[in-house]
């Protein structure tokens, strides 16, 4: 679905029907998730990228909200685990490296 911020995220929610306003980021745990997010987190995410990145099925994608020192701005920290090789993922637009196998190479017509 489309963000408030103009991108596709397989993880965010709305519900608009018959004049409902109801958004929300499915990716947050537990309970209150609603009270952590609000719209403006959505411009800085990296989860869009990521999605159109790299659709591997074994990475765990773990977003967190965290407030500065002040608790004037919030942002978002991602973790990623992938399940298959069990090892944190260094950069989750490339994936672990262990999982797929890499491309054959190509050979030149004979």
């Amino acid at each position: 679905m489309r963000t408030p911020a103009g991108t596709e995220c397989p993880f965010f929610y709305g519900d608009y029907y018959r004049g409902r306003n109801r958004e929300e980021c499915r990716l947050l745990p537990g309970p209150g998730a609603e009270k952590r997010w609000s719209r403006d987190l959505c411009k800085t995410c990296p989860i869009p990228e990521i999605a159109r990145a790299n659709s591997c099925e074994f990475q765990e994608l773990d977003l967190r909200v965290k407030r500065s020192l002040l608790g004037q701005r919030r942002a978002t920290l991602l973790g990623v685990h992938c399940h298959k090789c069990e090892c944190q993922v260094a950069d989750p637009h490339i994936g672990c490296g262990q999982c797929h196998a890499a491309l054959p190479n190509f050979q030149i017509g004979e």
